[in-house]
């Protein structure tokens, strides 16, 4: 049976600016959902409440999964629950090795019950393998002295360890080169099935080569304003958004950097629970 994460009528702001003004977007196991839209129109703001991040406040809607509300719980409890976050800007973490890391939050979002440890070598070296990992990853520190591309990667590396039902994933092609894109992409394409979604936020359309989306959503002031397939993403490579606000009529509005999310505030799962 298929599990749904869906959000209605969701609205959220920081301190003076509303953000999210009324987003609707349901997401079933076995979908890939795209997001585009231009700079500063609340893709990573909505990656981090879905999390569960502090620092913005919910001032209106649902965000539910199965039918239950996610909106009470801790980031970690979201986490047991099956969601993952995969960063934009993975930070470094010194003094604790990968495998530690990613053994550590298996267990956490096992319910507290250890991974036997050949197990765990094995998925993890099947893992590296498949992600074209350095093979002394495992006893490095968690991102310290990788390249962007490494960094993206280990977040993969991560997702196929942990087997969330979903996964958010804020622009994890920034900075990949054309090699690092496709094992990435191709990574996540093979992840999706009856029991894994994907929320897949990108600008760009390369990525797109290699993880199939079934629905492909613009947003636009803090909502979706229009949801299709492909032929959108070759659309908007083409003539960018100009078309979908004089089609639409919307305003441009003036574009603001989000708050990117780092490791400290935001964790995926109860191995940095705040």
């Amino acid at each position: 049976m298929s599990s749904i994460l869906e959000i209605k009528d969701l609205y959220a702001s920081v301190p003076e600016k509303q953000i999210l003004k009324g987003l609707n977007l349901t997401v079933k196991t076995g979908e890939v959902h795209a997001i585009m839209g231009p700079n500063g129109t609340g893709k990573s703001t909505l990656a981090s409440i879905i999390m569960g991040r502090k620092s913005y406040s919910v001032n209106g809607g649902e965000i539910n999964l199965d039918g239950e509300s996610i909106l009470p719980l801790e980031v970690d409890e979201r986490a047991r629950k099956g969601i993952f976050l995969a960063y934009q800007y993975p930070a470094e973490v010194s003094g604790v090795t990968n495998s530690d890391f990613v053994r550590q939050a298996m267990k956490s979002v096992n319910g507290g019950k250890d991974i036997p440890l050949f197990s765990f070598i094995r998925q993890y070296e099947k893992a590296c393998d498949d992600l074209k990992m350095p093979e002394d990853l495992a006893h490095r520190y968690l991102n310290e002295g990788f390249s962007g591309g490494e960094k993206k990667r280990n977040e993969i590396l991560q997702m196929k360890m942990l087997k969330p039902k979903f996964a958010i994933l804020d622009e994890i092609d920034s900075g990949l080169d054309v090699d690092a894109l496709r094992i990435v992409g191709e990574n996540v394409q093979k992840m999706v099935n009856d029991d894994f979604g994907c929320i897949l936020i990108t600008h760009y359309e390369r990525l797109l080569d290699y993880v199939k989306p079934d629905y492909v959503h613009i947003m636009m002031g803090g909502k979706i304003v229009m949801t299709g397939g492909k032929e959108l993403i070759e659309k908007i490579d083409q003539n960018g958004y100009d078309w979908v606000r004089r089609e639409l009529g919307i305003e441009e509005e003036v574009q603001e950097e989000e708050e990117h999310i780092l490791l400290g505030s935001c964790a995926r799962h109860g191995a940095n629970n705040e």
